[in-house]
């Protein structure tokens, strides 16, 4: 069975829908075991918002030096209503020469055009948003399943703490592990590769305060303040933490999963915290958030030094815990 003309490409994740557009290109081409050479493919790359009416007959007319076209239309939602109907009518008829790539975001905008590509059998790949935790770890599972390379779950969580969210940012991650590494990729690993970087953020000189360990907590400070982290990351992570426990303590009642829907954070962390939480009472919580408080002032320009308010709210944030002890 021949493979159809049209490939409808759905979702707004940038990196999956230019690797669906990658891999398209020469999925077109073997539509036909006898077409010519990939290399002389006229091949037209255009927005649906730029296209204007008549255009789309323009660029797929057969041309004088090759016989093969290819048109890729991105984000055809915003196309017009002219140029959308354009391009069902070109899915409905589309010439032996041409081979037709669109991607679409996948909302309300521009759903009929969608339904009419899809009616008229377009092959139709999902590039669906990468957004919860545990996406982001199967995502990275899978870039390192490509380099025959496996991490644990702490190797995982780490590469997201040095990282960042953004998906080529990961997968480019993964690729420079999986090329330079042996054997099960760690959180040690990780932070062999990012120079502490995976365990001096925010987050983590929070993690060390509240669960009082003041020289890890110093330490990770002044490693953050060095490798340029903002201080009122600093600031916002530590109030953060603060919050949460508080939030968690209050909440002794529900399950770990319940508590992580109800939060909006993963199940593992609420197990962390859980942890985090010996030794902590309300008094000493109320300390440790009005000194978040000043040092996030301070900060911001009311004092004279970002890395002495930060130092004296961590130094507040453990005795304030130990201090019922």
């Amino acid at each position: 069975m021949a493979a159809s003309p049209l490939t409808v490409i759905v979702g707004e994740e940038e990196l999956l829908v230019e690797r669906a557009i990658t891999a398209a290109l020469p999925a077109s081409q073997a539509a036909d075991a006898s077409a010519a050479p990939w290399a002389g493919t006229d091949v037209h790359d255009v927005s649906g918002a730029d296209l204007t009416a008549g255009e789309l007959a323009m660029v797929t007319a057969p041309s004088l030096l090759s016989g093969d076209c290819v048109v890729i239309v991105r984000s055809a939602q915003d196309a017009s209503a002219a140029v959308a109907a354009e391009l069902g009518e070109l899915a409905t008829a589309i010439p032996e020469h041409v081979r037709l790539i669109v991607t679409h975001a996948g909302g309300p905008k521009g759903k009929a055009l969608l339904t009419t590509l899809l009616k008229a059998g377009a092959r139709r790949i999902d590039c669906p948003a990468v957004r919860r935790f545990g996406e982001r770890m199967d995502f990275l599972r899978g870039e390192l399943a490509k380099g025959g390379k496996r991490a644990d779950d702490g190797g995982l969580r780490a590469l997201i703490d040095a990282v960042g969210t953004d998906l080529r940012d990961l997968a480019a991650a993964c690729d420079q592990l999986a090329s330079d590494t042996t054997g099960v990729i760690t959180a040690q690993v990780v932070a062999t590769y990012w120079r502490g970087r995976a365990e001096a953020t925010g987050f983590s000189v929070a993690d060390r305060a509240l669960e009082g360990n003041l020289a890890a907590a110093l330490a990770q400070l002044r490693w953050a303040m060095a490798i340029g982290t903002a201080p009122v990351l600093i600031t916002s992570a530590l109030a953060r933490g603060i919050r949460t426990i508080g939030q968690v303590g209050t909440s002794r009642g529900k399950s770990t999963d319940e508590l992580a829907a109800e939060l909006g954070i993963p199940a593992w962390k609420i197990d962390k915290i859980r942890q985090q939480l010996q030794g902590w009472s309300s008094a000493g919580l109320a300390q440790a958030h009005s000194a978040v408080a000043r040092a996030d002032a301070d900060v911001k320009g009311e004092g004279a030094s970002a890395g002495y308010a930060l130092e004296r709210a961590v130094r507040v944030i453990v005795e304030s815990r130990s201090a019922d002890q």
